[in-house]
């Protein structure tokens, strides 16, 4: 699915007025504590649902790269365009989250701290997972959608950056986030099927016959006949 620049700008400009929505419902403005918290509060569930999308991109990526998808489920042009959809949701999702996080003074990360890994004074290793999962996913997007710039069977191993990211983005949630706690058990049941879906995906490449090369024919070398004799017997 190819959209152009305004949709995408209509796109985050609605995640946008949700989020807004979502933390006036859930966190009211009512004394000045409170408005201080909001944009921490929005920042994290920005961050909690593009984790959840980017869950959902790497389990439809592995179900397309599965060695059956091709030769036997055949479900290619269905999967493919959610796979592309989910990954406009994640990146609008997960701009906001970076904004909102760089752009709160309380928060002690500042666009120092979202940028450049370990210069953020609140958890730096944990922002620090969540910033380079960032690189890693612009990375994958930006040559799955500009593939012929690269050379000849990059795309495939750029594109496995996805699960670097998605490793790092689950270790940043973890540790990054106050309500880990109570949020433990998703992060434990989304790293679960992730890891379930990636062993057998490879399990699955590793024992699947391969197709028996068909022999090349010897080629049979007939030689040229005699000239004829010019001698008359």
């Amino acid at each position: 699915m190819r959209l152009s620049p305004t949709v995408l700008v209509v796109l985050g400009a609605v995640v946008a007025l949700v989020a807004l929505g979502i933390t006036d419902q859930v966190l009211p403005a009512s004394d000045p504590r409170t408005v201080e918290l909001r944009p921490w509060v929005a920042a994290r569930a920005l961050g909690v649902t593009a984790y959840l999308l980017l869950t959902l991109e790497v389990v439809l990526g592995l179900l397309l790269s599965h060695p059956r998808m091709a030769s036997g489920w055949r479900k290619t042009r269905q999967v493919f365009p959610w796979h592309e959809m989910v990954t406009v949701f994640l990146g609008a999702f997960l701009a906001l989250h970076v904004v909102l996080l760089a752009a709160d003074r309380f928060a002690g990360v500042g666009w120092a701290g979202v940028l450049v890994p370990g210069m953020s004074t609140y958890r730096p290793s944990a922002i620090a997972a969540g910033s380079v999962a960032m690189y890693a996913l612009i990375i994958t997007a930006v040559t799955a959608k500009w593939t012929r710039l690269l050379p000849a069977g990059w795309w495939l191993k750029v594109h496995r950056l996805a699960i670097v990211a998605f490793l790092l983005a689950w270790a940043h949630a973890v540790l990054a986030g106050t309500d880990g706690g109570a949020l433990t058990p998703v992060y434990l049941a989304t790293g679960l099927v992730v890891l379930v879906l990636g062993i057998l995906r490879w399990w699955t490449a590793r024992v699947r016959p391969q197709r028996a090369t068909p022999a090349t024919p010897a080629l049979s070398i007939v030689r040229p006949a005699p000239a004829a004799s010019q001698e008359e017997a």
